[in-house]
């Protein structure tokens, strides 16, 4: 059977279900999601851009989805929140994929900001949330399509003009329940003109000995001139996967940086679908994984520079050991008359034993004469005589492995425009490769402020 066609059932069987604990923003667009699904069919494993990510097998397992809404028995301080000292931030949760209430960080909101549970606030404000919905996320992509027609809730973030939000903005999400569960989470992300917004994703599974999928699908409009920050870090358990897709539409002279962090994982494939379609806009794609067991990280990239004098960066770094598997695919595409373009693109890996895969195809495909644009790749080992060096100082070489790899990540690093959240990372990153099992669940005992 194809793997789409136990959802497409559920929803000809349950609809009515789906709707009644839904709103009728979100619920206008489930019909088409659905008929989209009923004519295509899942990307084999090994064709175009799904080389190492076979979506058939990820997806056939028969999951639990919560249609009725019913309160799961879930601890949200089960979970340690990535607590990050000297930063304050706005606190807020999803469990699974329902809103978890937090009426404290509300109040420490400013004027003209508003985060909401997706379905409440399509709710309450269906002109402004209808404005934005799916107006971005491309009908054609099957987990688009899937996420559509099954997501009930998820967050909406909304940033008015000028509003500028000096305290970051701290989402957990939360992932738990006693069988496999599948959760379809929707965020919704708009920071208007001249605004800015920090927000800091942190993506948690309570319970590693059940296989949970997260299919989430990710909107983000950013206005002329804002300014926003993303950082996405996920430690889940290794019979987690994670299916993310995310689209972003920058305005003229925006500032855009979207850092995704995976120290701990199942099967993850990140998708960054990135648009830039007025001038004097700026992007930062940054990424790092470290895999080590049989983890599996999968990343896709495409960045489309449509006007005159973007520029965009991108950089993503993989270590992988053992058995686990990384890819990484990147597409720059410079359309016609986008002169004055400057695209970066380089992805670099360190692979740790003989039996670790990984893949790389970073590309450009360039239709504009006045640009600066480069891409690059590299998968090698830790350097013998660097090893060598530091054993003849009296580390071992277990030592001198980590702190090499620690090294290895140290830009990726620097790339965070948090002081705080940079300090943090790096000690969570020394943590993973120092071997401990879970990295922001060890620093519980270590940082007074935990949740």
């Amino acid at each position: 059977m194809n793997a789409l066609q136990q959802y497409i059932d559920l929803y000809s069987d349950h609809g009515s279900l789906i709707h009644d604990h839904s709103c009728p923003t979100l619920n206008a667009h489930r019909a088409h999601a659905a008929q989209n699904l009923r004519n295509m069919a899942l990307p084999a494993k090994g064709s175009e851009n799904y080389e190492h990510t076979d979506l058939r097998e990820l997806l056939e397992p028969d999951y639990a989805i919560n249609l009725a809404r019913v309160p799961l028995d879930v601890n949200p301080h089960d979970t340690f929140r990535c607590d990050v000292p000297n930063l304050s931030t706005a606190l807020f949760m999803l469990l699974n994929d329902r809103w978890a209430e937090t009426d404290i960080s509300r109040r420490q909101l400013p004027e003209g900001v508003i985060v909401d549970s997706l379905a409440h606030a399509a709710e309450t404000m269906p002109e402004l949330v209808g404005k934005y919905y799916n107006r971005l996320a491309d009908p054609a992509n099957p987990l688009v399509a899937l996420n559509t027609m099954l997501a009930q809730d998820g967050l909406f973030l909304y940033v008015g003009k000028g509003v500028k939000l000096e305290k970051p903005l701290q989402l957990v999400d939360i992932l738990q329940y006693g069988m496999p569960l599948l959760t379809p989470r929707r965020m919704l992300i708009v920071v208007e003109e001249d605004a800015e917004a920090r927000l800091l994703i942190c993506d948690h599974t309570q319970n590693p000995d059940v296989k949970l999928l997260s299919l989430q699908t990710t909107e983000i409009f950013v206005g002329r001139n804002a300014r926003f920050d993303l950082y996405d870090l996920e430690e889940s358990s290794r019979l987690t996967t994670r299916l993310s897709s995310l689209y972003l539409r920058q305005e003229a002279g925006s500032n855009v940086l979207l850092d995704g962090i995976t120290l701990f994982n199942g099967t993850t494939r990140n998708e960054y679908f990135c648009t830039m379609p007025e001038p004097d806009a700026e992007l930062h794609l940054y990424g790092m994984g470290i895999e080590d067991d049989d983890r599996r990280l999968d990343t896709y990239s495409r960045i489309s520079h449509e006007a005159e004098r973007c520029h965009s960066e991108e950089l993503f770094k993989y270590v992988v050991d053992d058995h686990a598997v990384g890819a990484f695919s990147g597409r720059i595409h410079v359309a016609p008359g986008a002169q004055k373009t400057e695209a970066y693109q380089a992805n670099r890996n360190i692979v740790g034993s003989a039996d670790a895969r990984m893949f790389s195809k970073p590309q450009l495909e360039i239709y504009a004469d006045d640009v600066k644009c480069s891409h690059g790749t590299a998968i090698g080992q830790l350097d013998a005589m660097q090893v060598f060096y530091m054993r003849t100082r009296g580390l071992t070489e277990q030592t001198a492995r980590t702190l090499l790899k620690q090294a290895f990540m140290a830009d990726v690093i620097e790339g965070v425009r948090l002081p705080a959240l940079k300090d943090r990372l790096r000690q969570l990153v020394e943590l993973r490769f120092s071997g401990a099992s879970g990295a922001c669940a060890s620093c519980r005992q270590e940082c007074p402020q935990a949740l």
